[in-house]
């Protein structure tokens, strides 16, 4: 397992990504797998500074599918943050979820959206919804910060109590759209 980075001792998220930590401690979530990303950045901070928790850094998502799934298989709850550009990496993966049969949990924030400048981020984007439930995988989406910490409450009851896969789609106004300066 990766080391957690060097955090302060108490590190909480303010807003939106509070209430999805509070989510994923209230599931008793203990694995949070990630591919870096700054709509996430807060909520991965916070993760690695939870002594209850460990978070992962991978460096494909397809990883993160594999890690929650055994996760689940070996007694642990975990999930998987990734961005809207990873859930295509992930088809081939998913039917690993779906043969299993048992809880998968993933929030992907989502680019290609609202105020996206790049081009290579829409086709993804608006294909991330389709391709998970193609893949079976429940599609739930927030896109104000209210609905965030509820979603995700959500979410977690349909994966860990239900046995589903559940993927949260956190619309790209929560996160804002990415400005690059020339």
């Amino acid at each position: 397992m990766n080391a957690p980075h060097p955090q302060p001792a108490h590190v909480s998220p303010d807003g939106w990504p509070a209430d999805l930590f509070a989510a994923l401690k209230a599931a008793d979530v203990r694995q949070v797998a990630y591919v870096p990303d700054g709509g996430h950045a807060e909520l991965i901070r916070a993760v690695h500074a939870d002594p209850a928790m460990t978070g992962i850094a991978l460096t494909t998502e397809e990883e993160g599918v594999a890690l929650v799934t055994g996760a689940w298989l070996g007694g642990d709850r975990a999930c998987l943050l990734m961005q809207s550009s990873g859930v295509g990496n992930c088809v081939n993966m998913f039917s690993l979820v779906r043969n299993m049969g048992g809880p998968f949990l993933t929030f992907v924030t989502m680019r290609g959206e609202w105020g996206e400048f790049n081009p290579w981020q829409v086709p993804m984007g608006t294909a991330t919804a389709d391709a998970f439930r193609l893949m079976g995988v429940h599609v739930l989406r927030a896109a104000t910060p209210a609905e965030v910490g509820p979603t995700a409450a959500a979410a977690a009851r349909m994966a860990f109590e239900g046995g589903n896969a559940v993927a949260v789609l956190l619309a790209q106004q929560l996160i804002g759209a990415k400005v690059f300066v020339k």
